[in-house]
């Protein structure tokens, strides 16, 4: 379990990025997988969900996920939500207390938002995808229209893949450089037609250009670190036919 320090100064939220430790999955699953989406045993995900929910002190019935398609759709809920009703996109706001909204990850980027003054919380799953899309620039926007103040807002950066791990191939840096030439920033050639991408920077920076700069991390890499998290590339690396998913929680306590 790793917290953010910013974060974990207001008593209002509870939250946590979750490792994989300490579930009831088996094999490449183990073991605390909470993909609903993987190929695991769908009885062993939920358990592993109600394991998470216990940690964090709340209900399992409460725990919202999204059915994440890498798009930059934000879902704000002004009333209670049950978590059999999975919103379609990859941001979910909320101001209702004990709704938990969780994010699924396995080297994209979880991102947890908490507004002190309007008290109102934010989970947003960014892969490049969805960062390309402009699912950060839509879920501060939207904020901004729900009354927060840019400067108010606190943002942590969860366990993600580093650009070490990440090789992307000339066509994927062809298409950031289309978007603005400025994105050459985020990579480093180390072949021919090799390059590697840093998702993290990329996404910060998108936060910073929104005018929000109370920015914590979990400078944990996903790839490297199999002792406690679950990476989709890891997984392609070792030709395995699946992969766990990581989960990511921000909770209103009051």
């Amino acid at each position: 379990m790793f917290f953010s320090k910013k974060l974990k100064k207001n008593l209002k939220i509870s939250h946590c990025f979750f490792s994989n430790k300490n579930g009831v999955s088996k094999g490449i699953y183990k073991s605390l997988n909470c993909g609903l989406g993987s190929k695991d045993k769908q009885l062993n995900v939920r358990k592993n969900l109600g394991i998470a929910c216990k940690k964090i002190g709340c209900k399992y019935k409460n725990l919202i996920l999204m059915k994440q398609v890498h798009g930059n759709k934000v879902v704000y809920f002004s009333k209670n939500h049950k978590n059999k009703n999975r919103p379609i996109c990859d941001a979910i706001l909320t101001n209702k207390k004990k709704n938990v909204l969780g994010i699924l990850t396995a080297d994209c980027v979880p991102v947890l938002i908490y507004d002190p003054n309007k008290n109102i919380i934010g989970a947003i799953h960014a892969g490049w995808r969805g960062a390309f899309k402009k699912i950060i620039t839509n879920t501060i926007k939207k904020l901004a229209k729900l009354g927060s103040k840019r400067k108010d807002l606190i943002v942590c950066v969860g366990p993600c893949i580093s650009q070490n791990n990440y090789e992307v191939g000339l066509n994927f840096y062809k298409k950031f450089l289309k978007q603005t030439k400025s994105n050459k920033i985020y990579f480093k050639r180390y072949k021919f037609h090799k390059l590697k991408f840093d998702l993290r920077k990329y996404i910060v920076n998108q936060i910073k250009i929104n005018g929000v700069n109370k920015i914590d991390h979990i400078w944990k890499n996903t790839f490297k670190n199999s002792n406690n998290f679950f990476s989709y590339r890891r997984t392609l690396f070792k030709k395995q036919k699946d992969y766990g998913r990581n989960l990511s929680v921000i909770m209103i306590n009051r």
